[in-house]
């Protein structure tokens, strides 16, 4: 693995919104990011912790969300699942975001079923939101008696939908569940027989002018199965949220798991995880705040699912899953406007994972000189865990 990735690119981090950005040589050349390190941020042989999500709060402290279920190997299992009716979502705390200890604390577990992919946001007056959405697992003699189509797993979980949580308090309690508007595009409804409200995995955004981007995911057709993406905008802080605008349908490529970010010039940016394209990455973009999106493009890489954080000099920090041999984590660099992805360099975090059940990594800056990358990661196909990988600019 290589300890010292070197770019092409100038990249500069501030420890805060408001700090004095630093003096750089003109020549970005000269600049190397540096990986320090790998830490294990959280293991517990009776759990299986995936999907995880940070923020940094306003008095410094980092805030990590992951989901966490029995390791039904445990119990005689073969395998792992995504899917567990002991699934609950877990927060753990760090001052300097390299330390870690003691157990996680509950953040929420859903009333009807297990939970899943909790997703961070902080806003800019320190509300957090937390995003995520559940199963429950229901008997097949008693799934005959559900309202149709529904979305079934094999194993007998059916779709709750999705749901979203609030703290005031920097995550000492969470208000909840609130639940987001059903769009219409989807077909499938919930075990009470109600639309499934609508839900997806992938970090929202609070734009320049206070509204919250999120992009959600809708199953519009039933068999082959595919989803595609649509974007959800709330003007109070997320307890409530409107349809706007498709933003990646095709008849062919399912559009999942998906990332929002505004630039500096306001264009509003996916990212998105696809299936049925060869596991490549996808781009879309609004030039008009949200109200459309023009054709989705292939990023000319693979990656799922993705995620990315804004630098001090406005370029973009992307981070991504790889679940192809070398199965591991990388990154990439990208532009103020996110117009280069197909030049970018990719960096390559690690290769050292243990099988394609890992990634789903979420950046946070730890100052102005180094940041964060947090994500799921396994060894030799053994316990799941949460694990980072630190770099210094």
């Amino acid at each position: 693995m290589k300890s010292t990735l070197l770019l092409t690119y100038v990249l500069y981090l501030s420890f805060s919104a408001f700090a004095e950005k630093p003096s750089y040589p003109a020549d970005s050349t000269k600049r190397v990011v540096e990986k320090m390190k790998d830490i294990l941020i959280y293991q517990d042989d009776r759990y299986y912790a995936a999907f995880p999500s940070i923020v940094r709060k306003p008095d410094g402290e980092f805030l990590l969300s992951f989901r966490r279920a029995p390791n039904r190997r445990n119990f005689g299992s073969k395998g792992y699942s995504h899917t567990d009716p002991n699934s609950y979502l877990v927060q753990m705390t760090s001052k300097d975001g390299i330390n870690w200890s003691g157990e996680p604390e509950l953040l929420y577990a859903h009333d009807f079923g297990g939970s899943q992919d909790p997703c961070l946001l902080q806003l800019s007056d320190g509300t957090l939101l937390c995003t995520s959405y559940g199963w429950t697992q229901i008997s097949a003699e008693d799934r005959q008696n559900l309202k149709v189509p529904n979305f079934t797993t094999g194993s007998g979980y059916v779709f709750l939908g999705g749901y979203v949580v609030r703290s005031l308090d920097g995550g000492g309690s969470w208000k909840g569940p609130y639940y987001p508007p059903h769009i219409q595009p989807e077909i499938n409804y919930t075990p009470t027989g109600n639309p499934v409200p609508a839900y997806n995995r992938g970090a929202l955004y609070e734009g320049k002018d206070g509204r919250i981007f999120w992009i959600v995911a809708s199953h519009d057709q039933q068999s082959p199965s595919k989803t595609s993406n649509h974007l959800l905008i709330s003007n109070d802080k997320g307890l409530t949220w409107q349809y706007s605008c498709p933003v990646a349908v095709d008849n062919e490529v399912v559009f999942n798991e998906a990332s929002v970010y505004e630039t500096p010039k306001g264009d509003v940016v996916a990212f998105i995880r696809t299936e049925k394209h060869e596991d490549q990455a996808v781009i879309a973009r609004s030039t008009d705040g949200g109200k459309s999106f023009g054709p989705w493009q292939s990023m000319g890489f693979k990656g799922h699912p993705l995620q990315a954080i804004r630098l001090p000099d406005d370029r973009v920090l992307l981070v991504y899953g790889y679940r192809h041999k070398p199965y591991g984590i990388r990154a990439r660099i990208l532009n103020a406007e996110c117009n280069d992805f197909e030049t970018a360099e990719e960096i390559i975090l690690r290769e050292d994972g243990g099988s394609t059940d890992i990634g789903y990594p979420w950046a946070v800056l730890l100052n102005e000189n180094e940041a964060l990358i947090t994500y799921y990661f396994n060894k030799e196909n053994q316990i799941r865990h949460i694990a980072g990988t630190v770099i210094r600019f």
